[in-house]
């Protein structure tokens, strides 16, 4: 599988990133009654909408979950080694790809179609999805919680039982994932319920914040290169990869 962010995320960046996904779930449910982060409701939907007959509406939900399929798609081909050459920050362009699409979002009517919004946020969680999934060093995700859940239960049985510093650390590490998308759920909320459409730019901030935190870590990285004894990287060299 191709990749674009070989750095594991750091705690604050994991945070942020789920507050996105709680975010962008709450926005989406209270406006449409639906969940455009992850597909498997929109697969569901498709699937009771078939067997009733209701081909219009089965096929209207194709949109949403093909919209996530060239999101992961995109992903992959940033991640090939030809294209890594021509774009030297492809994590950067994905992140800003994301902040564009929300603030477009929030930047239309409320009248907009449906399938603009739900579209576009489908797009943007495909490639977040697709790009962060390393917490420190283990998997997570930050869409749906049902699997942080379960590894911050496992890590707190095996630190109870064991006495394990590092299951105690995973713990909580992964308790804050599930605490900042709950929290990012109920600011969605909020937030949307009180301001209608460009509630959304919210997202697009934190976001913002995250390609912040990216760039420092980054620059502060290449900063401590050199000291490293490696010397300097021949010029005939491609671009380092995002870390």
């Amino acid at each position: 599988m191709a990749t674009i962010h070989r750095r594991p995320d750091t705690v604050p960046v994991g945070a942020l990133l789920a507050a996105v996904g709680g975010f962008l779930d709450a926005y989406t449910f209270i406006r449409y009654n639906v969940f455009a982060n992850l597909q498997s409701g929109n697969v569901l939907l498709l699937c009771l909408e078939a067997t009733a007959r209701h081909w219009h509406r089965a096929i209207s939900l194709l949109v949403p979950v093909a919209a996530f399929g060239v999101g992961v798609l995109l992903v992959e081909v940033l991640g090939l080694p030809g294209v890594e050459r021509l774009v030297r920050r492809p994590l950067r362009l994905v992140l800003t790809l994301q902040i564009a699409a929300l603030t477009v979002v929030a930047a239309l009517p409320a009248d907009a179609p449906e399938h603009v919004t739900t579209v576009t946020v489908s797009f943007v969680a495909a490639l977040q999805f697709s790009t962060f999934t390393t917490l420190r060093d283990a998997p997570y995700t930050t869409l749906a919680e049902s699997g942080n859940m379960q590894k911050a239960l496992v890590a707190a049985h095996q630190w109870m039982a064991g006495k394990d510093p590092a299951a105690a650390r995973r713990a909580g590490r992964y308790g804050l994932i599930v605490t900042a998308f709950v929290a990012g759920a109920a600011g969605g909320a909020i937030l949307t319920r009180l301001a209608g459409p460009p509630a959304v730019g919210t997202a697009a901030a934190l976001l913002a914040a995250v390609l912040a935190l990216q760039i420092h870590q980054t620059r502060r990285l290449e900063r401590q290169a050199p000291d490293s004894g490696a010397g300097p990287a021949p010029s005939s060299s491609p671009p380092p990869p995002e870390r």
